[in-house]
């Protein structure tokens, strides 16, 4: 990359000759970690310094268009992080902690030990996890309002079963029979695709107890007897908005589940607040919300009347299972061909080994991102990395077949996909699956897919941090909550025991997202 004539430079000499470029914000890191470890050039040395305790390598390496210098800094409580300056951008790794080992007064719930008739809800498991056995008496046993945060992947969705689990006892018979036509309950999801995820999942395992769950949201409509017949609706905040007047939905709602409440943030908060507002109002309706970890706990149950003493369950970092390693890259300048080549860099990195999930900022971005990924691959020769076995190629090529996507049609003989808002639910639910059986090995999606569907991706990648605001006609920051919940589609519980998160991002974005993910890495919330 060229350098402006205002940006300093600098010499790093291990050969003669070799010049790294650096800007005005690069030059002084470097000059205060000289300073801080006293390092006075960069070499294969490593200083360990008593009174520091913290244990700093320098090195430098030649690529084919520079130089790459590399500063890793490691504390004595294991805790490390490394930068990597090149002349295009600058890399810094965190990588993932070790989580916390249970407390002495810390047990976890043995699926045998719960009610009898409650059991075949949680079929598999021998127990509950970390969060759900702190929430389980509160969930299970008592009708206050709660609010769970805790981050994403860590098993919110069993902790809102227990409170289904706890609604349905109230109508229980002696003879473990249910009067269902005495009770409805509403799980407001905030995409339409985990409200399909959510049904799935809640009919395969209540179907026993004779429970019927349907959706309700702007790919599904309920009639009269459809609604009389359900005792679990599964609605978009918008499409229940609509309903809130209307008795025939309502007058039989006990229970109420919001999942995605930290999505209040959002433009969608005004629907949730006038859900939450019709809600409270009502004392006969339990109000259970379900967020990814969030600072701001505290005022968000408050917003739910939820009694923080015994309602406020806030979980960070330390309670998950499945710890992230992090990369935050800065690019120097707006190029989105060297965003395109990182990206491919990255994914190429997981190739073969693991699933990758992409999240871009538009539905354009989708098929570009995925087209680039696809033509640089191919000029490489490493398409057949994207395809796991032969069976995978031909249960990709019969799919082919069946999408209408024309992009779609494209991309999925080669293991690779998008998901946005713009194709039909036929083929977002195809890509889902195919995702979730391991046969699509890379997919580029809007943020949608990172509001609770459950997908295997070991590796997702953040492509560019900026989103296109209509109503103020500008480029704005992507929320960082969003960010954390999209960092968190990383290393899914139950496929994998690390998962790895990337953001892709300007330089002058670079120290605003690593200190978003040192927070959430160093479990501070």
């Amino acid at each position: 990359m060229a350098s402006n004539n205002s940006n300093k430079r600098r010499r790093v000499k291990q050969e003669e000759d070799s010049v790294l470029t650096l800007t005005e914000e690069q030059e002084p890191k470097i000059k205060e970690t000289e300073a801080a470890y006293e390092t006075t050039h960069f070499n294969n040395n490593v200083e360990f310094k008593d009174d520091k305790k913290i244990k700093v390598e320098v090195k430098q390496e030649e690529y084919d268009d520079g130089i790459k210098v590399e500063v890793k800094q490691e504390e004595s409580d294991g805790n490390a992080f490394t930068r990597m300056y090149t002349n295009d951008y600058e890399e810094v790794h965190v990588p993932a902690l070790k989580p916390d080992p249970l407390s002495a007064d810390e047990k976890l719930v043995n699926i045998s030990a719960m009610p009898h008739w409650t059991r075949m809800a949680f079929d598999g498991l021998t127990e509950l996890n970390r969060v759900q056995s702190k929430v389980y008496e509160t969930a299970l046993f008592k009708s206050d309002n709660i609010l769970v945060s805790a981050p994403t992947g860590s098993g919110k969705t069993n902790v809102a079963m227990l409170t289904i689990l706890q609604q349905m006892g109230l109508h229980r018979n002696e003879d473990d029979s249910f009067n269902h036509s005495d009770y409805k309950i509403l799980y407001v999801a905030p995409m339409k695709a985990l409200a399909a995820e959510v049904v799935r999942n809640l009919s395969n395992r209540l179907t026993q107890y004779g429970v019927t769950v349907m959706e309700l949201s702007g790919d599904k409509v309920l009639n009269t007897q459809q609604i009389r017949e359900t005792q679990i609706i599964v609605a978009t905040p918008e499409k229940w908005e609509e309903k809130l007047d209307n008795l025939t939905y309502t007058r039989l709602v006990k229970l109420i589940i919001i999942d995605g409440v930290h999505l209040l943030h959002d433009d969608r908060c005004r629907v949730l607040k006038r859900i939450v507002a019709s809600t409270v109002r009502q004392k006969h309706i339990r109000l259970v919300g379900l967020s990814s970890a969030i600072p701001n706990s505290n005022g968000v149950a408050l917003f739910l009347h939820d009694d923080q003493k015994k309602g406020l369950f806030s979980f960070d970092n330390r309670y998950r299972s499945c710890q992230l390693a992090y990369q935050c890259i800065g690019i120097e300048a707006n190029n989105p061909q060297l965003m395109d080549a990182i990206c491919y860099e990255k994914v190429i990195g997981s190739a073969g080994k693991h699933q990758v999930l992409i999240f871009v900022q538009s539905k354009k971005e989708t098929t570009n991102t995925a087209r680039a990924i696809k033509d640089t691959a191919l000029a490489n020769d490493t398409l057949r990395m994207f395809l796991k076995d032969e069976t995978s190629r031909e249960i990709l090529r019969e799919h082919t077949e069946l999408v209408r996507n024309s992009v779609l049609k494209d991309l999925l003989p080669y293991g690779l996909a998008i998901h946005n808002g713009g194709m039909t639910r036929d083929d977002r639910e195809s890509v889902e699956l195919l995702f979730a059986k391991r046969h699509i090995q890379v997919l580029v999606s809007t943020p949608t897919l990172a509001c609770g569907v459950n997908l295997p991706a070991h590796t997702v990648i953040i492509k560019g941090t900026q989103v296109y605001k209509p109503e103020k006609r500008a480029l704005t920051e992507v929320n960082p909550v969003v960010v954390t919940q999209m960092l968190g589609c990383a290393g899914r519980l139950q496929y994998d025991t690390y998962g790895e998160g990337i953001i892709i991002t300007e330089h002058n974005k670079l120290e605003d997202y690593l200190s978003l993910i040192k927070s959430i890495a160093s479990n501070r919330n």
